[in-house]
């Protein structure tokens, strides 16, 4: 505010002043307004003047009035207020201006005419090698700021920047300047990387102004020079600091990403050759001069100690979290490149006058290293914040100990990805003088912490919000030497004779106050390093001592302490900043992440220390046993094949993005995975993991849909109310189509039973909510429906209710399976989504065309009937065998229709019955019948004088029987309307009389005929000449045809349905007696330490295999453990190699337990034998030793005196040879 406010009063001062000069009248008091306003401003100045005046120890004798002086003053904040907004405005501007040097550089060819000489050595690249060449010139000729401009503008090639839309505007201004049309759009680059995955690591990136990947630049500008630049410089410039600097960040640059092709060129560069020896001593001689500064330098972080105000520390810390939950950054001043340079050379030199002092160094100035700190905007700088507590001691680090930040990253990316080649080079170059920057790394990060001083126990006072990025990166440079794994360095720094190890296991315990009172984020950073670390070194061992050295040096109730602290302090900062609604930055870990990460170093400790597993499944504490529990829950664990074969087992934590998963997935893919040649279903299952990771990630972008994942998780209740609806309205055709015109009744008594139903189900249902009375409180209130507005109603109500519920279940189905996100050829390819569109279409037919399409729905209880589909299956499996026996059987059929043809083509003789038959006709043909017989009936009375009856003819059809008429005449008229119909009825009609008549007749007749074409033919006679041919011939195509053709089609869809049940049968024992994964049987696990449920529900359980296969899907590359990064390769090639075949590592350690067994008891009978063999080999030494002692003995006696004689009682039972058998 204060800050307008003078801009505000120097406007209106302004505005007055131009208003007089231009003889404006202003009103009097505003005027006065005026004068009062600038008067204040006066005062302010004044009693500010004096103030500062009376502070001084030293006055100058000439200096100027006050008055003057406040006017300087004013002018001076004034114009710092104008250039400070001009700067803020022009700055972006600036950066945009000199940012299409770059883009001149990526496309240098295209400043020339094409065809010219230049054109053509720009674009292969001459430009940007002699570019190169020339920085290394520069240095030698001591050009350090054109030097350095270059190392920066190669840095900026590789980086990508933004610069807002008027940078973006003014950009693409200079550049049509300079190019017609630029190559490369940002928007196309934009399109690119939207299409890259989700796991896409930093190399993959493509960068926006130059359309290519990172990891094709930095290998476009290796090859052109900048890799071998790199180590040039590194070893050229130890005194000139500041391209130390920039050398460096430009090997940063070149490396970020961990690019495989740069890290194997410096490895040849250096490998051999006598610059490795001068690289790496620069390395060695950086960190040995920061240690001495450390050593020099070192503080106690004490500022909280001091007698503060408790309420000031309380506003500044909640200030600082709630300024951090947002993401909140301080507005610092805007500076431009000189501005920030000049003062970063002053700071530097002040810094460096002080490292002198301390140091006792009085040599000359020009030896003394010129550091380079970059201060960003709105930094953690005293002077970027306008903080006054700060001094210059505290505010930063000295540019010896500073510069450790980039080396130790650079160090870092050399060993990226797991690099073997250069993770054994950083620590053995193999060379006349070897420097192990694997040890000096740990020495370092030993001496910043403060154990060289004594300090140990005070961690948290060596520790500040300076020095905590720079133990950052040793910690995570620490780990990348030792993952892969890389046993060397993991030795290395385990049996290092120096606190390393004391030190890491201490950044988790301690509280490292009072850091963590202020910035408890860095704290959490610090923590998670740390633990990643030691895990780093357990990573892939076989042995167990890296992993008891650790157990050693930790208190293991603390750890778990620990554990629990960080579980619980993630509920508490929830709600602490719930209300406030405030979030974690996206760039920070979280406590129950850190919490999580050591919970995991428990587990793998705990598999060398029985006491801390029993504390990990069972603890007395409430709030640990909570604790424990979560993170249980949400950890994994399975086992991997590596490269030779060994298997070995990973801990991970679930990725949050795997508990999306639906139950109906888990259980379709259990029920339908299929088995590969090697008994397991590893194939099939690695096959679905995309498309079931693509769903994980459609129902967690649903559940930001409210209405959508709330119909997506009834699925199941719309598709059986959809069923129940179809078998309703099915029921309501068949009993009542066609409709009654009125609507049907009840008697009272059914009617009042009806209605005490209903309202007895409703009351059931209100109660206890049991399914089957809500379907039984359904169907009784559509039956009372139908009695109260009829059936017609109802089919139309039911069906609006069926197009409605097909429409919310096609919804969510679509919803459930992420179709909204698929692109519209997998949408139409899509076979179930297909089936459901139909249905609906059917739904909209029955109740918009006719109510017999319902009847179509019926079908769906095949697709929800496992048992319905393989009846199904049994026509369809074998569907061509099943086409090729009727192919078959219709040769036959035309064989015999040839024959037939051509031998018995009179006796394929049918009855038929005309459809269309002419009453008229019938009726003019028994009139005429019944008239010629009563005209011979007059003819015969009229000679006997009897007088003929009235005969009255009836209509066809009529009842004709009358009682006044004689009997005999009505017998008659029946007696000709019988023969008449029987005449029309019993026609008979040739079936053969061509070719394709004969075929059809056989084909239609005789298949469908019980003793096939012959029950159809005319019998014939005995005494024929063909009778025996016929004979042949109809018993040939009942057995042929019959018999065995029909009967193998229906064979064979028996024998499938038969197997079909067998199959459902053996993989349902499959499923229950077979590891999913390793396709172990349970057998083999009988009488073994783990049983099989354990087997498949810990070691081999199949979804957590899944949740790996998403955790290298989600996790950052460069963030990979080794075994992570070995199975994301194989993924990638879609090698299934890392899963376990018919092994598991509980069978082979019982294996390797019991030969361990047979080892020891053999060297337990060996080391018998061997001590034995001693005792029996210094006997005879010493039997040997005192047979020469008589040897020598007798030989005196012999040259003295006589011989002497040899005495048997002197060696016990009878002499040497006796005592050497009672040994044996």
């Amino acid at each position: 505010m204060g800050h307008q406010r003078v801009n505000v009063e120097n406007c209106i001062r302004t505005l007055t002043e131009v208003a007089r000069k231009h003889n404006i009248s202003i009103p009097v008091d505003l005027e006065a307004q005026v004068a009062s306003m600038s008067q204040r401003t006066t005062n302010i100045i004044t009693r500010t003047a004096n103030k500062w005046s009376t502070r001084t120890t030293r006055r100058d004798a000439s200096s100027t009035s006050l008055s003057g002086r406040m006017d300087h003053l004013v002018i001076e904040q004034d114009f710092n207020s104008v250039v400070s907004v001009l700067e803020s405005e022009l700055q972006p501007l600036v950066a945009a201006e000199l940012s299409v040097l770059v883009d001149i550089l990526y496309q240098p060819h295209r400043l020339f005419r094409p065809d010219s000489e230049a054109s053509i050595k720009c674009k292969n690249g001459g430009f940007i090698s002699r570019l190169i060449r020339h920085c290394e010139k520069l240095l030698e000729e001591k050009d350090e700021k054109l030097c350095i401009q270059v190392l920066k503008t190669l840095k900026d090639m590789i980086t990508d920047s933004e610069y807002g839309e008027k940078g973006d505007a003014l950009r693409n201004l200079l550049l049509a300047r300079y190019f017609d049309q630029y190559p490369w759009s940002k928007k196309e680059a934009t399109e690119l990387r939207a299409k890259q995955p989700s796991n896409a690591g930093p190399g993959d990136v493509v960068q926006r102004r130059s359309g290519k990947s990172l990891s094709a630049m930095q290998s476009d500008l290796a090859k052109k020079g900048a890799a071998v630049l790199v180590v040039d410089l590194v070893m050229k410039s130890q005194n000139h600091h500041r391209i130390f600097v920039e050398a460096v960040e430009l090997g940063i640059a070149l490396l970020e990403g961990g690019n495989r092709d740069i890290q194997d060129m410096l490895y040849d560069k250096l490998r051999g050759n006598e610059k490795c020896q001068n690289f790496f001593k620069v390395f060695d001689t950086k960190m040995e001069e920061a240690q001495q500064e450390i050593r020099n330098t070192v503080t106690v972080n004490t500022s909280d100690l001091s007698a503060k105000n408790n309420d000031e520390k309380d506003g500044f810390r909640e200030g600082e979290k709630f300024n951090r939950k947002r993401g909140h950054k301080p507005n610092g001043l805007v500076m431009n490149d000189q501005i920030r340079e000049e003062l970063s050379e002053a700071a530097n030199m002040t810094s460096q006058a002080y490292s002198n002092i301390r140091a006792g160094n009085t040599g000359d100035e020009s030896n003394s290293c010129l550091g380079i700190i970059t201060m960003e905007e709105g930094g953690d700088s005293s002077w970027g914040k306008g903080s006054k507590e700060s001094s210059a001691d505290n505010s930063k680090l000295s540019p010896k100990i500073a510069v450790m930040e980039p080396v130790l990253r650079f160090l870092q990316l050399l060993c990226e990805n797991h690099n073997l080649f250069l993770q054994n080079f950083l620590r053995n170059q193999k060379t006349k003088t070897n420097y192990n920057l694997v040890s000096k790394t740990l020495l370092f990060l030993d001496c910043i912490c403060g154990s060289t001083t004594g300090g140990l126990g005070l961690l948290g006072l060596y520790i500040n919000e300076h020095n905590v990025s720079l133990i950052n990166q040793t910690l995570e440079t620490l780990t990348e030497y030792c993952q892969g794994p890389c046993h060397e360095n993991q030795n290395c720094i385990a049996t290092h004779e120096s606190n390393g190890l004391h030190i890491i296991i201490a950044l988790i315990l301690s509280d490292i106050n009072p850091l963590a009172k202020t910035r408890m984020d860095l704290v959490l950073e610090l923590k998670n390093n740390a633990s990643k670390l030691l895990l780093a070194i357990m990573e892939s061992r076989a042995d167990s001592e890296n992993a008891e050295r650790i157990l050693q040096n930790m208190p293991k109730d603390q750890l778990l302490d620990v554990v629990s602290s960080l579980y619980h302090q993630e509920s508490v900062d929830d709600d602490e900043f719930f209300e406030e609604g405030a979030s974690d930055s996206d760039d920070g870990v979280s406590p129950r992440e850190v919490g999580h990460n050591i919970y995991i170093l428990c587990h793998q400790l705990a598999k060398h220390h029985k006491e801390l597993e029993e504390q990990l499944t069972k603890s007395s504490n409430e709030k640990l046993s909570k604790a424990l529990s979560h993170y249980r829950d949400n950890t994994a664990q399975i086992e991997i094949v590596r490269h030779d074969r060994n298997m070995e087992q990973i801990v991970f934590p679930i990725p949050e993005i795997c508990n999306y998963l639906t139950p109906e997935t888990k259980q379709r893919v259990y029920n339908t995975a299929e088995r590969d040649e090697q008994g397991t279903k590893v194939t099939d299952f690695f096959e679905k993991c995309h498309d079931m990771f693509t769903e994980m990630q459609w129902q967690k972008k649903l559940k930001s849909q409210a209405v959508l994942s709330t119909i997506s998780n009834y699925m199941s209740l719309w598709s059986r109310l959809l069923f129940l609806l179809a078998l309703m309205n099915n029921l309501i055709v068949a009993f009542f189509y066609p409709y009654p015109s009125q609507v049907p009744s009840l008697n009272s008594h059914l009617n009042g039973l009806l209605w005490v139903g209903l309202l007895i189900m409703l009351a059931i249902v209100v109660s206890f909510q049991q399914k089957i009375i809500m379907y039984l409180l359904g169907l009784v209130s559509i039956t009372r429906l139908i009695f109260s507005v009829g059936p017609e109603p109802t089919l139309w109500l039911l069906g609006s209710a069926n197009v409605l519920l097909k429409g919310i279940h096609l919804v969510s189905l679509m919803g459930n399976k992420g179709t909204f996100a698929k692109r519209l050829e997998q949408q139409v390819t899509d076979g179930e989504l297909l089936y459901h569109v139909l249905y609906l279409v059917f739904c909209v037919l029955g109740l918009s065309v006719h109510p017999f399409c319902y009847s179509i729905l019926l079908f769906d209880v095949v697709y929800r009937e496992e048992t319905l589909l393989n009846v199904i299956r049994s026509v369809t499996r074998n569907g061509w065998s099943i086409v090729l026996t009727a192919a078959l059987a219709l040769i036959l059929v035309y064989l015999f229709s040839i024959i037939g043809y051509m031998f018995f083509k009179n006796d394929f003789v049918v009855d038929v019955s005309d459809n269309d038959i002419d009453w008229d006709t019938i009726q003019r043909h028994i009139n005429e019948r019944v008239e010629h017989y009563v005209h011979l009936r007059v003819s015969d009375g009229e000679s006997e004088g009897i007088r003929p009856p009235e005969v009255e003819v009836c209509e066809v059809g009529a009842d004709c029987s009358q009682e006044d008429e004689p009997a005999a005449l009505s017998n008659v008229v029946e007696s000709i309307t019988k023969e008449v119909m029987a005449e029309v009825e019993d026609a008979k009609e040739e079936a053969c009389s061509t070719l394709i008549m004969c075929i059809v007749t056989t084909l239609n007749h005789g298949l469908r005929s019980g003793g096939g074409i012959g029950d159809i033919l005319r019998p014939p006679s005995n005494k024929e000449n063909l009778f025996a041919a016929r004979v042949i011939y109809d018993l040939l195509f009942f057995f042929v045809v019959i018999i065995i053709v029909l009967n193998l089609i229906f064979g064979v869809i028996i024998d499938t349905f038969a197997d079909l049940r067998s199959e459902k049968q053996n993989s349902e024992e499959i499923l229950k007696n077979s590891c999913f994964i390793c396709g172990l049987t349970r057998a083999s696990f009988d009488n073994k330490a783990v049983n099989f449920e354990e087997h498949i529900k810990q070691e081999h359980n199949m979804w957590h295999y899944l949740y790996f296969y998403v955790q290298v899907n989600v996790k950052d590359p460069t963030e990979f453990t080794g075994p992570e990064s070995y199975v994301y390769m194989l993924v990638k090639e879609k090698d299934l190699n890392w899963f376990p075949r018919m092994r598991a590592m509980s069978l082979s350690i019982g294996e390797t337990e019991g030969e361990m067994n047979e080892v020891r008891l053999l060297n337990t009978k060996l080391d018998r034998t061997q001590k034995l063999v001693d005792g029996l080999v210094e006997q005879l030494t010493e039997l040997k030793e005192e047979m020469t002692k008589q040897q020598k003995y007798r030989n005196r006696r012999g040259i003295l005196g006589p011989a002497s004689t040899y005495n048997p009682h002197q060696y016990p039972q009878g002499g040497p040879m006796d005592m050497i058998s009672q040994y044996q």
